[in-house]
């Protein structure tokens, strides 16, 4: 029996969930069962590339042009190399991952005039926090159009799939729920790490991690820091990632004088969750946030705003807080569990059993396998 071909396409591996999600596929699939083959483009100046910090040996090929920015000149270039790519490799299943390749992917494989069975994952969408009104109508436009033309739409939780089919994006009948599945190695030792990073031994430390930018609302770190320094409370921000905020980040923290230390990006994410208590997600919009799930696996109590499938990563009082976003009601969760030693124990033991039961990747790895079987079958009738 000939191996299912499966064609990934994202436009860029920068550091983040959709790059950790296809790196499990591509190195745990079955190779007794799939043929896989990656296409990327090159990340941003200020990005890095997930497979080259974390060193990772996996074969891709590369298009120069298909990144994040939109040109017409240079889209039309991609998509051609993307239409001769699938003609080489002669895929059963093109399967796409984010917005811009979404979009450049599924037209190229309508081109090719070919019958492909068509996957894209939504891992979060673009229709809060990104564009203004008219921009997004055009997003919401285009993605009707092309979800006419796709077999299944993949979206990394519930309420994603729920916001979309809010706006008509698909039925409800083309979609399926895959969160993400993660790996995570044993972490380093504590005071180790917190040396290597000269941060405070006697703080509580609050760690938040993404890319600075607006829809991510990394300024409110900047609140909640200041309102904890008024309470009088020893805590410790640490800003994990890079973008084209952090450095008027970094200079309204200097000048306010608040006590917030910036790592940048760290390949390492072990070390970064080895010296953090609790880890914090302030963001517009999301996906599935993979920090959070991240968080959970090693036993970290996490506090996040109530956006995207954020709810459905946290149990509620449990393992952490998902909350409306204020000032107040963030600073209010964190005293209580700076506060509370056995509070923060008993969430992180929730947490760890709750992220490694529904997110492993042996779980991703399993349902896109079935997802595959299934569409093949399909297809064959």
């Amino acid at each position: 029996m000939s191996k299912i071909r499966v064609l990934r396409l994202i436009a860029r591996m920068n550091v983040g969930g959709p790059a950790i999600q296809i790196t499990g596929l591509m190195r745990h699939l079955p190779v007794d069962v799939f043929e896989q083959s990656l296409v990327s483009g090159f990340c941003e100046d200020n990005e890095l590339d997930y497979l080259e910090v974390n060193q990772i040996d996996l074969s891709r090929k590369r298009i120069q042009g298909f990144g994040r920015r939109i040109n017409l000149l240079s889209d039309l270039k991609v998509l051609f190399a993307i239409m001769k790519h699938i003609k080489s490799f002669d895929p059963d299943i093109i399967h796409t991952h984010t917005a811009k390749a979404g979009f450049l992917g599924r037209i190229a494989s309508i081109l090719t005039l070919k019958r492909h069975i068509r996957v894209h994952t939504f891992h979060g969408h673009l229709l809060h926090g990104y564009f203004g009104k008219f921009k997004t109508w055009l997003v919401i436009l285009v993605e009707r159009v092309l979800a006419r033309f796709t077999d299944r739409l993949v979206a990394v939780g519930n309420q994603v799939r729920d916001e979309l089919l809010a706006v008509k994006i698909g039925n409800f009948d083309t979609y399926q729920v895959i969160g993400p599945g993660l790996e995570i190695k044993n972490l380093p030792n504590r005071l180790s790490s917190l040396k290597l990073f000269a941060l405070p031994m006697d703080k509580f430390i609050v760690t938040w991690i993404g890319r600075a930018v607006p829809v991510k609302a990394p300024h409110r770190i900047l609140e909640i820091a200041n309102s904890c320094q008024e309470r009088g409370l020893r805590i410790e921000f640490v800003v994990v990632g890079d973008g084209p905020l952090l450095s008027d980040l970094q200079n309204s923290a200097n000048q306010m004088n608040l006590p917030i230390t910036f790592l940048g990006w760290q390949s390492e994410i072990e070390r970064v969750l080895s010296f953090s208590d609790m880890v914090l997600l302030t963001s517009e919009n999301e996906g599935t946030p993979v920090a959070l799930i991240q968080a959970q696996m090693v036993g970290i109590p996490v506090l996040a705003t109530d956006v995207g499938s954020a709810s459905e990563v946290i149990l509620d009082g449990k393992s952490g807080f998902c909350i409306g976003y204020s000032v107040r009601d963030f600073v209010d969760k964190i005293e209580l569990l700076s506060m509370n030693a056995d509070m923060r124990e008993s969430f992180g033991a929730t947490g760890k059993s709750y992220a490694l039961c529904n997110f492993s990747v042996k779980r991703l790895v399993s349902d896109h396998s079935a997802l595959y079987r299934s569409l093949i079958n399909q297809s064959k009738t």
